[in-house]
């Protein structure tokens, strides 16, 4: 059998990497998905490099925005359980693999 060569493909090819938000879970009100997804990629965008930086950005904005008591991690390959605050948590994927959590608790 002779291989045809479509068999065999790069890596990168599998890796899908887009620069829009992929909203994976939320419960928030539009007004706020809107605003908290936006301040996300922001954030995500300034601190490419600074995961912890972009964290706190977020949570600095969304406590001045919306109140204390915010949470945020970004990361990569993570999984999670949290108790949070009705219509109050954001998930979702930035720029390929980057996990964007970010909710409220009381």
């Amino acid at each position: 059998m002779a291989d045809t060569g479509e068999g065999k493909k790069e890596e990168s090819d599998y890796k899908r990497l887009h620069s829009f938000p992929l909203i994976r879970h939320t419960d928030m009100p539009e007004e706020m998905r809107v605003e908290a997804m936006e301040l996300c990629v922001t954030a995500c965008e300034k601190y490419a490099t600074n995961n912890e930086s972009a964290a706190k950005m977020i949570k600095e904005m969304m406590d001045k925005k919306f109140g204390s008591s915010w949470h945020v991690v970004i990361g990569e390959a993570f999984g999670f359980e949290i108790t949070h605050e009705v219509k109050n948590l954001l998930y979702m994927f930035f720029g390929g693999s980057l996990a964007v959590c970010v909710w409220k608790c009381s």
